[in-house]
């Protein structure tokens, strides 16, 4: 890794450290489950997490989450790799959200309900 990559990585695990310690978001035996769509926020913070847990003072454990819209063809070989790479485990969970919204719902802004279906999925899994 060049010199700038691995200050840029520092700078992301300080603030999250510090964000993580100014509102007291993690404490010993927590198992946090982060939700990962495979965008680069969820799998910075991600990645964030998994630096921070080496030395960090409280332990915790993490998990993953990915959120299957019920699109065809959708491609989470990336997701898994990611989360492999990181020894973190992913749970994926199935929903017919994509059938609800286009074809039941046949909504004409479908993005307000997609993300409620997404986040009452999320929060099942967890």
């Amino acid at each position: 890794l060049s010199k700038e990559l691995i200050m840029k990585i520092q700078q992301i695990y300080s603030k999250t450290r510090q964000a993580i310690d100014n509102y007291e978001m993690i404490q010993s035996g927590d198992k946090i489950a982060v939700g990962v769509s495979g965008g680069k926020d969820s799998i910075t913070l991600l990645h964030s997490l998994t630096g921070l847990k080496h030395f960090y003072p409280a332990t915790f454990e993490l998990v993953a989450i990915c959120v299957n819209l019920g699109f065809e063809n959708q491609d989470f070989s990336g997701i898994e790799k990611a989360c492999k790479t990181l020894d973190v485990p992913v749970y994926f969970v199935k929903t017919q959200i994509s059938d609800i919204v286009f074809r039941v719902r046949q909504e004409s802004n479908p993005c307000a309900l997609c993300a409620k279906m997404r986040k009452g999925a999320l929060n099942q899994a967890a």
